[in-house]
């Protein structure tokens, strides 16, 4: 099921990924939903965990932008 806006992703997301990581992350879910039917649930999240590593990474407990 894809997601319509951040505040309707898991709240894991929310509470950890700063909004514009959030917005990364729902895109790629969303396209995995679209283009991989297949992929169970977990599979989707970690495609779009995946999408937010290639842009963010966590230092010192905060997830910040690479440079």
């Amino acid at each position: 099921m894809p997601y319509d806006k951040v505040s309707d992703l898991p709240e894991d997301v929310q509470d950890n990924l700063p909004k514009k990581a959030q917005e990364i992350y729902m895109e790629a879910y969303n396209s995995a939903d679209e283009e991989h039917s297949g992929w169970d649930e977990g599979r989707k999240h970690q495609y779009a965990w995946g999408a937010v590593k290639n842009v963010y990474e966590k230092k010192e407990g905060e997830w910040v932008k690479k440079d």
